[in-house]
């Protein structure tokens, strides 16, 4: 498989624009060459024909070069601009040099320099392109043997126009294209670096999470042992509250130990970025499973018409719906629902609603996109379930009312083909 660096994509890409430029520079020249065969006898006509196709081999060449070959560098789209200013002033100076009207067509290549190419070349080739308008005032040569002063004003006044309308048309096509491409680009290098920024700031998350599950380790193995320790020392003699009690303790320390290996089980599969497909149903009935093991008394009420879809999740996407269940129930302990629905996109959209007192004015619209402080410790988690809804190809939103906050997870519809078992 070829890969291709950032530079070399938009290289592939301008090649038709410069293919389009070089031929409608050529038909021109053609065009040019025919009217003024029609009115006088041109002194160069043969050699500025030749020319003109030896123009059209060279740009047909360029095109396949970029395109399947694309240059890792700037220099030799320079060099192959310069050979272009190059081509043009032969022409011209075999049409008339400086008298020729399409002595403007100049301009073009030095246009497409100044957008593709770095200041320094196309500095370079603004001069390239000066020098050449310069050679053709220094050594100018007569459009024909013959005098045709009438029909020389009158040609020159159609090919001014003829000049304008190219130039204008080719910016417009050409180096406006190339501009929006490049506006379109540069917003998404923006879009990148905001996700880099978003990333590295999981992933200090994701090592301090580590890091606390390491030490937890050893307490929580401490604690299991003096549970062991207070049985065996209390056997018998026991009342039965305190046996309740350590029953509790013995309860909370396994789900707390279980909590640690689903954290090093959903760090493994990141790692190996391992994703199953399921339909809604499934993958829905194994959240209620979760919710119902975390939350056994949560007013949480599952709907039962699921769509007729398929998703790609993994244990991480699990984790951000089941956090924000959790935020949810924190904020309304009496009442939380949870819906499923096809949208018109073709998505499916994951509905948790409950009758809290709503997010703060900083999480509403596209709630996670930073770190927020909040006081019931719902900035971080937000963060997290949005990076990795976002990560499979999912957007988070929320909306408030006076009846309480809609959370939505809105995820793509995956084919039915499954990546995993």
């Amino acid at each position: 498989m070829e890969w291709l660096t950032y530079s070399q994509t938009g290289l592939r890409q301008a090649a038709r624009y410069l293919l389009g430029m070089r031929l409608a520079i050529i038909t021109t020249q053609l065009v040019a060459i025919a009217v003024a065969e029609s009115m006088i006898t041109l002194a160069h006509r043969a050699e500025a024909l030749l020319l003109s196709l030896l123009y059209a081999v060279l740009a047909t060449l360029g095109w396949l070069w970029f395109n399947r070959r694309p240059p890792k560098s700037s220099l030799p789209v320079s060099l192959t601009l310069a050979t272009d200013l190059l081509l043009i002033g032969l022409w011209l100076f075999l049409t008339g040099g400086y008298t020729n009207p399409l002595v403007s067509v100049l301009l073009l290549p030095i246009a497409v320099a100044i957008i593709l190419v770095p200041t320094r070349q196309s500095i370079g080739l603004t001069l390239a392109g000066i020098a050449v308008y310069t050679a053709l005032v220094l050594w100018p040569t007569p459009v024909t043997h013959d005098h045709h002063g009438g029909d020389l004003a009158q040609l020159h006044l159609v090919g001014m126009w003829v000049t304008f309308a190219l130039t204008a048309g080719i910016l417009l096509l050409v180096v406006g294209t190339l501009a929006r491409r490049l506006r379109h680009q540069q917003s998404q290098l923006s879009e990148f670096r905001e996700n880099r920024l978003r990333d590295e700031q999981v992933i200090a998350l994701g090592l301090s999470a580590a890091a606390v599950a390491h030490r937890l380790g050893t307490p929580l193995n401490t604690m299991t042992l003096l549970l062991d320790e207070i049985r065996s020392n209390t056997a018998g003699q026991a009342t039965p509250e305190l046996e309740d009690d350590l029953e509790l303790m013995s309860q909370q320390v396994k789900l707390c130990s279980g909590h640690l290996q689903q954290l090093t089980k959903a760090a493994v599969e990141a790692k190996t970025a391992q994703l199953e497909t399921l339909t809604v149903r499934d993958w829905l009935t194994r959240l209620r499973e979760s919710a119902t093991l975390l939350w056994p008394s949560g007013p949480v009420q599952w709907a039962k018409d699921y769509p007729d879809a398929r998703v790609a999740v993994d244990a991480t996407l699990d984790q951000a719906v089941l956090n924000l269940l959790a935020n949810a129930l924190t904020a309304s302990p009496h009442w939380v629902a949870v819906s499923s629905r096809l949208t018109g996109t073709g998505r499916v959209e994951i509905v948790v609603e409950d009758h809290g007192d709503g997010l703060e004015a900083a999480m509403l619209g596209a709630p996670g996109e930073d770190i927020v402080d909040s006081r019931n410790g719902l900035g971080v988690g937000l963060f997290l379930s949005n990076a990795t809804i976002q990560r499979l190809g999912g957007n988070l939103k929320a909306t408030t009312s006076e009846s309480g906050t809609t959370m939505m997870i809105d995820l793509p519809i995956a084919g039915n083909e499954s990546t995993e078992g």
